[in-house]
């Protein structure tokens, strides 16, 4: 299963999002620091979740990393928008 797929199931797991994107945006940064050659280095999320609401940025962040869990240290970079 590719760290995308990854994402997302546990995304969808956790949260049930209304909206979920995520976006493997590796070949971006192709040639630039933390890019590994995988392929799967840099992401950008978009999720929109009830769970979220009347949580701080902060809060959603930890809740996103956390549903992650092991995800986090093998990836570069991870660019959150985060709703409810």
């Amino acid at each position: 299963m590719s760290i995308t797929q990854e994402i997302e199931t546990r995304l969808q797991a956790a949260f049930a999002p209304s909206e979920l994107q995520v976006i493997n945006d590796s070949d971006s940064h192709r040639g630039h620091s933390g890019h590994d050659g995988s392929g799967e280095s840099h992401f950008n999320l978009r999720i929109r979740a009830a769970g979220f609401a009347g949580k701080s940025r902060v809060q959603r962040h930890r809740m996103v990393h956390s549903a992650l869990g092991d995800i986090v240290p093998r990836i570069h970079a991870l660019a959150m928008d985060i709703d409810a």
